[in-house]
């Protein structure tokens, strides 16, 4: 599958397989292709980081008010539409993947469907941000990226 930016994609099992993370969004939750993941590439590493989408839009509005009221912002949960629906793009759950691990574009009608340029803008915003922290030691994310980064960096070089 090739990448294209600014759309929503569907991950191989084979990835969940491979990295064993319980802290991962399992793939195909009662048998449909969910979660979904926004995708954005890494231009240093040419790596994907997949953020999971969810349609459970007041669990994680809570979360998203909690943390405005008390840090000023919410860098983890971007709240939007996609497809027509409100959406929580969750970048506390983001992991990173090689573009072979991707299974499908997610459509509507046969046509992808975009992810409007305002939340890109917000998500990738904040995805640097987020990797910013994390780089400096804090636990902004639930995944180990660290490691999943080292193993999909490990695959890109064999």
């Amino acid at each position: 599958m090739i990448y294209q930016e600014g759309y929503v994609y569907h991950i191989k099992d084979e990835y969940f397989e491979k990295v064993h993370d319980s802290r991962l969004m399992q793939n195909k939750e009662n048998g449909t292709y969910r979660p979904t993941f926004y995708c954005l590439r890494d231009k240093k590493t040419s790596l994907l980081w997949m953020v999971p989408l969810s349609t459970r839009v007041e669990k994680f509005r809570a979360i998203h008010d909690k943390q405005v009221q008390k840090y000023g912002r919410c860098l983890t949960i971007v709240l939007g539409e996609f497809d027509g629906r409100e959406a929580a793009f969750l970048l506390q759950n983001m992991f990173p993947v090689r573009e072979y691990y991707l299974d499908h574009i997610h459509t509507r009608n046969n046509n992808p469907v975009p992810v409007k340029h305002s939340i890109h803008k917000e998500v990738s915003t904040n995805m640097k941000r987020l990797r910013q922290l994390h780089a400096r030691g804090k636990k902004v994310v639930f995944p180990d990226i660290t490691r999943l980064e080292q193993i999909m960096l490990a695959e890109l070089n064999n």
